[in-house]
């Protein structure tokens, strides 16, 4: 792991707050999926457009992020960004409908993108001042967020809480952490270093080559991001479903497995940094493909409550690093702001979560749920091949700063 110094470095501290806070805003959400569903009688197939919704938003926003973090900073559009988002996600708890609910849904996914890209830019900087990985402990205090979070929702849907007023009160405290966290942050993190410098002019074949090589380098970086994406979807999304369908557990228990793959995620995270320090991006990833795929095939086959819970626990300390790691590595793309390698990776990698619930869900209507989980499968593997690519763009930075301008 990041040693003691790197942790308690103000950067580190308060992007994790950052992190930490995003993922309870977020997280709190995801537990109440069930009831939602049942309140408002949709079906599988209908319920996996509903929650698409969130991608839908994310990819709307495209365009706002770079632009956004370079003018203001990492850590003022982190807090704006969250006030908008828990505004959306507690508007969910009163939505009348699917439509009204994927609305609320969309503007959830729309802010939570802006935020996104702040948090792990301000990460990327914070590891940089740290010198050594802590990128994956970051996302690792998202999980561990997240988790705390779902759990206090898995609790309250349980016992009957009005999901709207307990949504709003979980925002409040996320809203807090974030804003604690970018006010701590902000000598560390407001400058890139790594932005191309204005008084260094390219020609327009120079300025073709450069992103022919930003192009080749960051496909499988974006690869990489939606397999994390198509696990970390289905685990949200569809755990709790699965609980309920596949294991028999209640629609207010269910969301239990939902934790149980978020904790295990966390886990994942916070070992991750210290194995790639001593190992390699590429090296990890390829054996979290290798677990994410186990942990499907396990869900897929699962029969109770604690099979479905152990193949969502091995998918989530799977896909721990892949997506860590596919942001550190667009942060190293030659040529590029940090803002805009990051912007990259995360605007694509949202047409995995647009893609993967709606592919889900019609699996599942056509044939079953277990099939559908497949998904998981195929993304660990996919993952596993790909992981050697993680390491390149680091190879490439270096090659570029040595050529002379």
């Amino acid at each position: 792991m990041p040693g003691r110094s790197a942790f308690f470095n103000r950067g580190v501290l308060g992007s994790g707050l950052m992190f930490a806070g995003n993922g309870a805003a977020l997280a709190a959400l995801l537990p109440w999926y069930p009831l939602a569903a049942a309140r408002l009688g949709l079906s599988v197939a209908q319920f996996g457009l509903v929650v698409a919704g969130v991608a839908a938003g994310a990819i709307v926003s495209s365009a706002l992020p770079s632009p956004l973090v370079t003018r203001f900073g990492p850590g003022r559009v982190s807090v704006f960004g969250t006030l908008v988002l828990v505004v959306a996600a507690a508007s969910t708890g009163w939505a009348g409908s699917g439509l009204v609910m994927a609305a609320c849904l969309f503007g959830t996914g729309l802010a939570d993108v802006v935020v996104d890209v702040a948090q792990n830019v301000a990460g990327v900087r914070a590891q940089q001042a740290a010198g050594r990985p802590v990128m994956s402990s970051m996302h690792a205090l998202w999980s561990l967020g997240a988790a705390a979070s779902g759990a206090g929702a898995t609790a309250a849907a349980a016992s009957g809480w009005p999901m709207g007023w307990y949504l709003v009160g979980n925002g409040l405290v996320a809203l807090a952490l974030v804003s604690a966290g970018a006010a701590l942050a902000a000598r560390t993190v407001e400058q890139d270093p790594a932005a191309p410098s204005a008084n260094q002019p390219q020609t327009t074949q120079a300025a073709g080559r450069r992103w022919r090589t930003v192009a080749v380098a960051a496909w499988p970086l974006v690869a990489i991001a939606l397999c994390g994406a198509a696990i970390e979807d289905v685990a949200n999304d569809w755990a709790g479903l699965a609980g309920v369908g596949l294991a028999g557990m209640s629609a207010g228990s269910a969301g239990l497995v939902v934790t149980v793959a978020i904790a295990a995620q966390c886990v994942g995270r916070f070992s991750g940094d210290y194995l790639i320090h001593i190992w390699s991006r590429g090296s990890v990833a390829r054996l979290g493909g290798a677990l994410a795929a186990l942990g499907g095939l396990t869900a897929a086959l699962a029969q109770g409550p604690m099979l479905l819970c152990a193949g969502f626990a091995l998918a989530g300390v799977g896909c721990a690093t892949l997506i860590p790691s596919a942001f550190s590595a667009a942060a190293e793309l030659p040529g590029i702001s940090q803002a805009a390698g990051v912007t990259l990776i995360g605007w694509l990698m949202r047409v995995g979560f647009l893609a993967t619930s709606p592919l889900v869900g019609l699996i599942s209507q056509l044939t079953n749920l277990r099939f559908g989980l497949g998904i998981l499968i195929i993304a660990g593997l996919a993952a596993a091949a790909l992981a050697s690519r993680l390491d390149q763009p680091a190879r490439l930075r270096a090659q570029d700063v040595d050529q002379p301008t």
